[in-house]
This record gives C-alpha cells, structure tokens and sequence, in this order.
C-alpha cells in the first residue's frame, strides 16, 4: 500500500511520520493507558525496520509522550525503553542521539531527592546504550559543580548552639512525654558540641565543593585546621555497633525503605544526631577520600600551579591512613566497606588516566594496510641447492669439506655404501702393536702404540666386538690400560698367522703349544668366528638357548612386532629360539657370525651361554 500511494519517497514518509505525531496526541489528550501508546511507539520503530519511516520518528514520539504524562506514567514508559536497548541501537540511536537526549529532558523534572532511583535507572539506561568511549557524557575538563553550596548558619549571635541553650539542658527542661523515644536519644558526646565545632564542620563542604582552594596557601592552613579538628571528634567519639545503627537494623529486618538524602540537612539540633549516624560518617569519610584523589593525582586540565608540597603531601599520605581506619571503625561491616572503598578508588585512577589521553576507543581496530607487506621469501627447492654447470660441483667454501661433500651426490646411497664399513680385523689393527711387542725389535715402551689414549680407546671397542678373551676372566691384576692392551697383544699374536716369522714373546713354555696349533689349523679361530653362523650350528644353539630366547632378542636388534609374531607362531620355546635366531640371520645377513652373536649374549647376561658357544666355536675349528 505504501508503494501505491501517489509521491516521492521522502514526501510519503513525511506524511507517515506526522500521522504518527497526531495519533499519538490525541491518545494523550483522551487519557488512552500506556499500552497503547507503547504499540504506536512500536509500529513505529517497524516502520522504519521496513524503510518506511524516517529514522528519528520513534524518538520524536518517545519525546512527546515522556513530556505530556505524569511521572508516575513515565515510569511504565521508560521501563519500556529499557527493556529495548538493542532495538534504540538498531533503528539507528547513534545518528539521532539529539532527539534521544532531548526525549530524556525527563530526567530535569525528576527530583534527586525524591526520584533518587528513576534518575539513578536513566543514567544506567545512557551507560548501556553508548559504546564507554562516548564522551557526551564525560567532564573532560574536570570542571567542579560550584553551584552545589551548602547553606547554613554562619550568625553566631542566632544559633542554638551557644551558651544559653547549654544552660536550659542543664536546669533540666521538661521534654514532653512521646516527643523523643530512648532508641530516638542521641548518645552523649565527649566533646562537647559548640557553634565552632559546627561553623569548622560545615565549613568543610566548600572545599569538597571546590578542591582547586587547598593550592592556596590561606585556604590550605583553614582547611588542616578544621580537618584535624573534625577528624579528632570522629576519632574521640567511637560508634558502637548495636547503639549506632539499631534503628536502621530495625527497619532492614521489617522491610522498611531506606530513605536517601541527596542534600545534607545542615539544622544545628541535627549535630548531635549526625554525629552519631554511621551513614553519615561514611558520607563525610569518602569526601576526604576523593578530594585527596584529586589533590594527589594528575589531572590533565589542572593548572601549572596547582602543585602540592612536600609538607601537603606527607599530611595527605598519613591522614589518608586515619581515614581509612575511621572508616574500617565505622559500623555496621567497616572493615568490609573500607576495602570496597580503596579499590573503587584505585580503579578510578586508570579511568582518570583514561581522560588524560583524550579518551581512546576502547575496541582495538586494525589500522588499514598502510605499509606493505614483506614479500614472502620462497624456500628453495632442493634442486637449487646443486651446483651450477655440467658437473654439478657444490662449493662448500673449503676445498676438503667440497671434496668431501661431492663424493657423492645422493646422501642416502653414500651411507649405504659398503666403503662405511670401518671395523678392521684383529690382525690389521694390532699388526703394528705385535710387531712392537716382539722383545727382538726393541721399541721402547714409550714409542709403543698401546700407551696411545686413543688407539687404546678403539682397541679396546673392537676387542669387544670381536675377541672373545675380552669377556674371559682372569686372575691376573692391570694397574694401567697399556698393560692389560700388552697382555691381549701376546694372546693374539699367539693365535694370528704370522706376517713372517714367528713372534718370540718371552713365554718358552707355551711355545710348543703355539706351534702345535699353527700347524694344525690354517684358520684361526678368530677367522673361523668372522663367518656366517651356519644352520648346524644354528640348530645346536636353538636347543641350549630354550626358554632364554625373549632375553637375548632385543639385543639381536629385534622389534616388538617381530617377538610377538614368533610368539604366535610356537609355542615351543626350541623352536621359538631358533626362528629368532634364522630372523636374525636373515636381517644381518654375512654379520651374522658366531662372534657377533657372543657379544649379544654377553649383553644379555648370558655369559655361560656365551662361553659354552665360544667353546663349540673353536674346538669345531
């Protein structure tokens, strides 16, 4: 219907929008219920969802209804409002902030006094609708409500206060029966309250009003004076918990309303009273404590001059403490109300901070791509890393490490290759020493290649893998490795062939058995024990090794899955050993030798097994 009716688009909302205005007052002037005001407010805010309205149209019809009812009307109005914050934000609050504000001209006709809770709820309904970095709301300049004056009695010749009035208490005038409850009678003072007492403490107001006069010098010795004098009364008059707050327990505990007051009642027959009301204390208390905030902290609009001395800042630090255990005094739950009150404060100074950097969007938004972005470096392909030109050389910098590495261009078949084998054989590696053993060569002890810390280290590692008198005890005590290498040097060179002659050691009695054995066998044992075990002896060990297999296997460098399938596979444990020891031989292929296979059992803490096998080795050779 809307897109039939003859007109521009703007016209036609216009007229919509004045329809809207003209409902809404004649509801108002016929006294229709709120209901019905709020489902014109909500048509609305439809029409302007379905572009139909002018966005402004739902806050100009809350302006007007909020300034024609009564307040207790306004009340159910604005519980509407609060309830649709999102909806203010979506027909577009940001761009119309103006009509809201000028809507909530409601909160000027709300007394502070009276209204304490409905101009308490728009001031949350504001914080919840603007984004915390709206600065509408903020005193930027930390400008100071000098209009806040606090009246009272500054004659001294008209107050109640003097002596005359201290003299009818004293001849005992007559109060009239009802006038004043015992729970209603205020508690005597110690220190007796005078028009001084009075004038001193109200007089306090107007610095709490107006801070900036504590950088005066004359102002700031008035202001210590009637401080230290009220804040001696607070301290010499303690409140008792049960007397101080007994009526107001009373109310708490039937449901009563706590009645605020938003101005202080300054009547000089209240003093006593005031005096002894713990609300009121607090209320004095806090003053100090935000007025010494201010004094102490750094306040962007502050003038130059408005520093404090040495002198004003020690009494502020130390009378900051007094207030603060006045506070924590103070019944009901001081303790409890001192500490929520210091950290209010403390957070105050980062929103204090906050304003001094010209308050800054709270959101971190990422600032456009001004720069440009670093190139993203490809990693070369592994192609790139060759040589140039036909032989494809790398340069590696040194002449050795480029030979080195050129040797061969695939790295996985240069560690395949069988050039890696780098275990000698007994006889090429102690060749030199037994030659420096024979007595007949005379090489001093010195020059011998057995006192070499390094040539002893490798010798000691191939003696291990394949010497069996490595592992065969002996009686004899070696103080020094040399000696022990010396000693295995004259065993071997009785067993090793000899390179030409026979090698004289110094021991005559076992020459004779040397040459039996020399003639007898033209293999070694240790020649015998480099060859691949064969399937006899495979099928002679199996037996011996029975049940033992599982401990020898890791030391096989057999895996898991390769134990648990054999275990699958038998349940005989001879048969078990031996498919261990035909998988061993099929992984190691020609290293697998009855040497190598010694070594293991002796790792495995097999030594009888090791020493039996060694035994069948060489008498089968």
């Amino acid at each position: 219907a809307f897109n039939q009716v003859p007109g521009s688009e703007n016209e036609k909302k216009c007229t919509l929008d004045q329809a809207f205005r003209v409902v809404v007052e004649e509801e108002i002037i016929n006294k229709a219920p709120c209901e019905n005001l709020l489902a014109i407010i909500s048509l609305a805010i439809n029409g302007v969802t379905e572009g139909i309205c002018t966005a402004s149209t739902p806050f100009v019809l809350l302006g007007d209804v909020l300034d024609c009812l009564p307040l207790d009307q306004c009340d159910k109005i604005f519980t509407f409002v609060e309830k649709n914050v999102a909806t203010w934000k979506s027909v577009g609050v940001n761009t119309n902030i103006l009509y809201f504000l000028q809507c909530l001209d409601l909160l000027r006709r709300l007394s502070k006094s009276q209204n304490t809770v409905f101009c308490g709820r728009i001031q949350l309904f504001l914080a919840r609708l603007f984004p915390l970095s709206e600065k509408s709301g903020l005193n930027l300049q930390s400008q100071f409500n000098l209009e806040n004056v606090t009246v009272f009695n500054t004659n001294e010749h008209e107050s109640t206060l003097g002596q005359k009035h201290t003299e009818e208490r004293e001849e005992g005038m007559d109060v009239e029966e009802g006038e004043m409850g015992d729970d209603e009678a205020p508690t005597n003072c110690s220190i007796p309250i005078d028009y001084n007492l009075y004038r001193k403490f109200w007089s306090l107001q107007d610095y709490f009003r107006n801070p900036v006069q504590c950088y005066e010098k004359v102002s700031w010795k008035t202001f210590l004076k009637y401080s230290e004098e009220v804040l001696a009364v607070f301290k010499s008059y303690k409140l008792d918990d049960t007397q101080a707050s007994r009526k107001k327990l009373e109310e708490l505990k039937t449901g009563g309303e706590h009645v605020y007051f938003a101005k202080f009642l300054t009547s000089e027959k209240l003093m006593d009273l005031q005096l002894s009301d713990s609300n009121f204390r607090r209320h004095i208390l806090l003053q100090y404590l935000i007025l010494f905030q201010y004094l102490k902290g750094q306040v962007k609009f502050k003038s130059s001059n408005y520093v404090l001395t040495d002198e004003q800042s020690l009494w502020i630090e130390d009378t900051t403490k007094a207030v603060y255990q006045l506070l924590s005094e103070n019944p009901p739950d001081g303790e409890r109300f001192s500490k929520m009150v210091e950290h209010i404060l403390n957070t105050e100074e980062n929103w204090n901070s906050w304003k001094n950097e010209g308050c800054p969007s709270f959101v971190k938004e990422r600032p456009p791509d001004a720069k440009p972005m670093r190139p993203v470096r490809k990693r070369p392909a592994p192609e790139d890393f060759l040589g140039k030109g036909s032989s494809k050389k790398i340069l590696m910098g040194n002449e050795e490490l480029t030979r080195l590495w050129n040797l061969c261009p695939d790295n996985m078949e240069a560690c395949k290759s069988e050039s890696r084998e780098y275990m000698p054989t007994l006889e090429e590696f102690f060749e030199e020493a037994i030659e420096q053993a024979d007595p007949e060569n005379m090489v001093e002890n010195k020059y011998k290649a057995v006192n070499n810390s390094n040539y002893g280290w490798r010798a000691l590692r191939l003696l291990a893998r394949r010497s069996p008198h490595f592992f065969q005890p002996t009686n004899q005590q070696f103080k020094s490795l040399p000696e022990y290498l010396e000693n295995m040097v004259i065993k071997l060179a009785k067993e090793l062939p000899p390179p030409s002659e026979e090698i004289k050691t110094g021991e005559d009695e076992d020459e004779e058995d040397n040459d039996a054995l020399l003639k007898e066998n033209n293999e070694s044992p240790e020649v015998q024990r480099d060859k691949a075990m064969t399937g006899e002896q495979i099928e002679s060990f199996a037996n011996r090794l029975g049940e033992q297999w599982k401990a020898l296997a890791p030391y096989l460098e057999m895996k898991e899955s390769d134990i648990r399938q054999i275990e699958l596979d038998s349940e005989d444990v001879k048969m078990r050993a031996k498919q261990l020891l035909v998988a061993w031989q099929d992984q190691e292929g020609a290293h697998a030798t009855p040497e190598n296979l010694i070594t293991a059992l002796s790792k495995a803490g097999l030594g009888d097994l090791a020493e039996s096998f060694t035994n069948d080795t060489e008498g089968s050779s």
